[in-house]
């Protein structure tokens, strides 16, 4: 304002023509006369403050209701999770539409009163060294994000860019993902650590839009706990510590619950708390401050109320999520939020996803998506796979369609139903880059997916499984 009255344009108006034709108003030059006009707006703890969509990442995004009491309290709680002050500086780059962002990004710095550096979702997809750069640059003590960043990271920093950056004031690397990956922790702490990145920062943690954002965390400046667990026993919802002569699944650990918030196992059927061992049922089951709303106001928004009916009263129920409670409240997180039932064994689709995504050098790494449909009165599985940009030109369909097969057959014993590979960022994504399954699915049985190449399962040849076990015998 104080520039249009000196008939002046503001700097960016003049550096960014369309705004000119905009209004202005200079915040440092306010009238404070005007805060007499200020009137109450007559708000508690009980009111909705605003409504938060989930990502879509197991179904369509719902509108979760939230009340000012939620975010107040998954801020505390974020507060001394991550053993926050004053003094923090916080690098978020995640969109602010998103949770993450919205809560972790903007509300919580405020709540605590940290120094909050933003930066665009593009950037570090275009240039993720700019990420690490700015943390390098400002001193940064937090920020984080999926897998993919961390892998994203690893994949496009160069040499030159390792060598100019400074991580040693990075002490709380936070990985919110399903699941977090032990494999993507290791490969970022040795690409980093020769630029000061210590593991101990890592921190795995659990959250969802139904809860505000964060769910559990572990503890801070210490190195994330990787269980070994019995794959076979987990394929059949149970919690085994693997022995020498069992084959593992790394499980990573996602902490514990704050300020009296709860997380039970519940089976996926009956909806009750599984009794003795955990593991036998398949859904996160949460309650505490953080969620109340969800039984003060409906749950789910307009639209979204045939959903909410898991909610009224009782704990919150994660729609097709799963987790393990095991040893002094620690909850781990390693597998996904569905799966797929096929011969009677569990497979979760992110372990298979991880299987395709390593077999061949021309597949992108966390953009793929394994789902399953009916076919001939069975449940089949199906493989959607971004390819390397790189590998367009000269792409060997048949060749990775074999590696695909060849390595879901060894390490899941499942028979691929069909493959389709894609361009490189046209599978279906939510705003923090999380792949849509369901949607993925959906445009799968519409045929609007768009594939370079594409596969199906011959029943007139011999199985990949068949062909496997012949040559071993």
């Amino acid at each position: 304002m104080a520039e249009l009255l000196a008939g002046q344009k503001p700097a960016a108006s003049v550096a960014v023509p369309q705004l000119s034709a905009l209004p202005w108003l200079a915040t440092d030059s306010l009238d404070l006369g005007g805060a007499e006009a200020w009137r109450d707006p007559n708000c508690d703890r009980e009111t909705v403050a605003y409504f938060q969509y989930s990502s879509g990442s197991t179904g369509s995004p719902k509108g979760v209701m939230l009340t000012h009491g939620n975010a107040l309290h998954n801020a505390e709680v974020i507060r001394l999770a991550f053993e926050h002050g004053p003094e923090t500086q916080v690098l978020m780059w995640l969109p602010l539409f998103h949770d993450m962002g919205l809560v972790g990004g903007i509300l919580h710095p405020l709540y605590v009163g940290c120094s909050m550096l933003l930066m665009s979702p593009i950037t570090l997809i275009q240039k993720p060294h700019c990420w690490l750069q700015s943390i390098s640059r400002y001193g940064i003590h937090t920020s984080g994000g999926p897998n993919f960043a961390y892998d994203l990271a690893c994949d496009k920093v160069t040499p030159e860019q390792l060598a100019a950056l400074d991580l040693n004031q990075w002490d709380l690397a936070f990985s919110g993902a399903e699941p977090v990956r032990a494999k993507t922790l290791a490969r970022f702490a040795a690409t980093f650590g020769p630029c000061g990145f210590n593991p101990q920062a890592f921190y795995p943690c659990y959250g969802m839009a139904e809860t505000t954002l964060f769910i559990s965390g572990g503890r801070k400046a210490t190195e994330p706990k990787i269980i070994p667990v019995d794959r076979a026993a987990l394929q059949q919802n149970q919690v085994v510590v693997a022995g020498a002569a069992t084959e593992a699944q790394p499980v990573v650990s996602c902490g514990w619950t704050y300020l009296g918030d709860r997380v039970l196992i519940v089976d996926a059927e009956t909806r009750q708390r599984c009794p003795g061992q955990p593991g036998g049922g398949n859904l996160v089951c949460r309650s505490g401050p953080g969620e109340r709303v969800l039984a003060a106001a409906g749950g789910y928004g307009r639209n979204f109320s045939s959903l909410s009916s898991g909610f009224g009263g009782r704990a919150l129920l994660a729609d097709g999520g799963s987790g393990i409670l095991a040893g002094r409240g620690a909850v781990y997180y390693g597998t996904a939020q569905g799966h797929h039932d096929f011969l009677g064994r569990n497979h979760y689709p992110q372990y298979i996803e991880t299987t395709v995504q390593v077999c061949h050098g021309a597949l992108r790494a966390n953009a793929g998506a394994a789902f399953s449909v009916e076919a001939a009165g069975d449940e089949r599985l199906i493989i959607v796979q971004e390819v390397e940009r790189t590998a367009l030109r000269r792409l060997d369909e048949e060749e990775i369609f074999r590696a695909i097969r060849v390595a879901i057959a060894q390490e899941h014993l499942i028979e691929t139903f069909a493959i389709v590979l894609l361009k490189p960022g046209s599978i279906p994504k939510t705003s923090s880059g999380k792949v849509q399954r369901r949607a993925c699915r959906a445009q799968f049985l519409t045929g609007a997916l768009e594939p370079v190449a594409a596969w199906q399962f011959d029943p007139s040849q011999d199985s990949m499984i068949v062909a496997l076990s012949e040559n071993v015998s």
